[in-house]
């Protein structure tokens, strides 16, 4: 009962990535890992007006680190002429001994990433504004940008009450239990003279087919059709049969003669062929017997074709 598990890290490998992208041996682990919190640290603390949604790491084999930072508000980050960025690139190199590489990339739709959305009321609450109009006008601005569902909730003394409490508000649906569902979270705190309150905030944003992930990268760079279809083998079509010609001769000055229209007969009746009557064997005929009136006695007749010499 009550056991929740984060959002982010539940789709793991399904189709979220990883934030830290880097393998280190079992002795260097420790060392790095604590390297990549301390550096979010620092650069969260320095950078906390900046609207940063999130900070990726990717080390090289030759002692690299890239950092990307995603942030809403670039221009806060890189300052004038690119000085912030300098900046803070040299104090990262003196801290932690490697290069660094710092790559900005800037957040289009703000009211769709959820921790953007939880720190902005959390600095609302700071400011003494209600909580339950910041929630609302959170969840309005959300659902009008296109995302299917949010879920708002605040903890702590609300409005300064003696007894914590926790607030909550939704519209739309989150399907927390739908691994394909692409649902974003985020959390932050807003730190008041009564104590500290809690926002978090999920937001679904649309569910994620696996051809969808498939295409995704290619939906980025389209190829020219010539390279996506692969090449088919050659069908070698064998050379028509020579027709032999029969030469006609052909009289100077003759005219062709001309031709006679088609008149369409009435079908002819199929005729009995001739082979198969040739083949059936006549019937022999019997004799035939003639009696005379005076003598009284029976007389026999050869069949007609053969002569008395035959019988």
């Amino acid at each position: 009962m009550g056991h929740k598990v984060h959002p982010n890290a539940f789709r793991l490998g399904v189709f979220r990535p990883w934030e830290a992208n880097w393998f280190a041996n079992p002795k260097d682990y420790t060392k790095m890992l604590h390297e990549d919190l301390e550096m979010r640290r620092v650069i969260l603390a320095r950078l906390r007006n900046a609207g940063i949604a999130k900070i990726e790491t990717e080390r090289s084999s030759n002692a690299q680190l890239t950092v990307t930072i995603h942030t809403a508000k670039p221009g806060i980050v890189i300052g004038k002429g690119g000085s912030s960025v300098d900046q803070l690139r040299e104090d990262l190199e003196k801290r932690f001994g490697n290069r660094v590489r710092i790559s900005i990339q800037e957040i289009k739709q703000p009211e769709l990433d959820a921790q953007l959305v939880a720190e902005n009321i959390a600095s609302q609450i700071e400011r003494r504004i209600s909580y339950k109009r910041a929630m609302k006008q959170a969840i309005l601005r959300t659902m009008r940008s296109g995302a299917k569902g949010v879920r708002i909730y605040c903890g702590g003394r609300l409005r300064g009450a003696e007894m914590a409490r926790r607030e909550w508000d939704r519209e739309g649906r989150v399907p927390l239990h739908t691994l394909r569902a692409d649902i974003d979270f985020g959390r932050a705190t807003a730190k008041t003279t009564f104590g500290a309150i809690g926002v978090k905030c999920w937001i679904y944003k649309d569910q994620i087919s696996p051809a969808q992930r498939r295409l995704a990268p290619v939906a980025e760079e389209t190829t020219p059709l010539a390279e996506v279809i692969a090449p088919q083998p050659e069908i070698v079509e064998a050379p028509p049969a020579p027709v032999a010609e029969v030469a006609t001769p052909t009289v100077e000055g003759a005219k062709p003669a001309p031709r006679r229209p088609r008149t369409t007969a009435a079908p002819k009746a199929a005729a009995k062929p001739k082979a198969e009557a040739a083949k059936k064997p006549a019937a022999p005929r019997k004799p035939t017997t003639t009696r005379t009136k005076s003598a009284g006695t029976a007389r026999t007749e050869p069949p007609r074709g053969t002569t008395g010499a035959d019988s």
